[in-house]
């Protein structure tokens, strides 16, 4: 994943092309996966709550976050480093412990912490992937939940177990549980890039199709504006 299209996947520029020659169909690099809703969940309660999500390229995860419902603000950044690491050039290296992540801040009235959590499963990553999503290679495209308190910890191990048992996906999972020790945003042009940049071909192969299941699968919990970084700054 990145700005140029050097490191960008020549099948995600093949697959631009076809699009907007209109010479057929392309399928997500990563296809969308139905998964039961998990059996333990957090309690709705007052006030905002935050959750970090790893998947692979924060661009998609990000996109994906900022069309749910209930979902405050979803933004790009890294986690599971130091701050002094915490620039995207020095992330790509795969050296600093740092994870491409979204910290998303979320109404627990209107979605919650399982819910939010299923959608990150079914449609925003394949978490049976070690080190890498699609064409992402490297520790920072790893699949992680930082998690913010004991009950974030309980939600996700719990889920992971009953989704492994269930054998919903033809692996196991992969996505690490650790503690959420730091957050540091990402460089602005980072930021909404889904939504800035529809017709950049990466986004059109990997990420785009992940909206669509999205209100494919989650039709009560999608909506149409996203909600921006930008925006949400003013």
């Amino acid at each position: 994943m990145s700005i140029s299209f050097s490191r960008g996947s020549l099948v995600a520029l093949l697959a631009a092309t076809v699009l907007s020659f209109g010479l057929g169909t392309v399928s997500a690099a990563e296809d969308a996966v139905v998964i039961p809703p998990p059996a333990v969940d957090e309690a709705a309660s007052s006030g905002t709550e935050t959750a970090i999500f790893a998947g692979g390229c924060f661009w998609g995860v990000q996109g994906v976050f900022q069309h749910v419902k209930g979902v405050e603000s979803a933004v790009s950044g890294y986690a599971g480093g130091d701050a002094g690491t915490a620039q995207y050039e020095t992330v790509s290296t795969g050296s600093t412990g740092h994870a491409e992540s979204v910290q998303v801040r979320f109404d627990p009235k209107q979605v919650s912490y399982g819910r939010l959590l299923q959608i990150f499963f079914s449609v925003a990553h394949n978490p049976t992937q070690l080190n890498f999503q699609g064409p992402d290679q490297g520790t920072q495209y790893r699949s992680a939940l930082f998690v913010s308190d004991p009950e974030q910890r309980k939600v996700a191990e719990s889920y992971i177990s009953q989704l492994d048992k269930a054998h919903v996906f033809p692996q196991p999972i992969v996505t690490s549980v650790t503690d959420t020790t730091g957050f540091y945003p990402a460089e602005p042009y980072h930021q909404d890039f889904l939504t800035l940049n529809p017709n950049y071909p990466y986004i059109v192969y990997n990420d785009l199709p992940k909206i669509e299941n999205l209100k494919s699968l989650f039709p009560a919990d999608y909506r149409s504006q996203p909600v921006l970084v930008r925006k949400a700054k003013g």
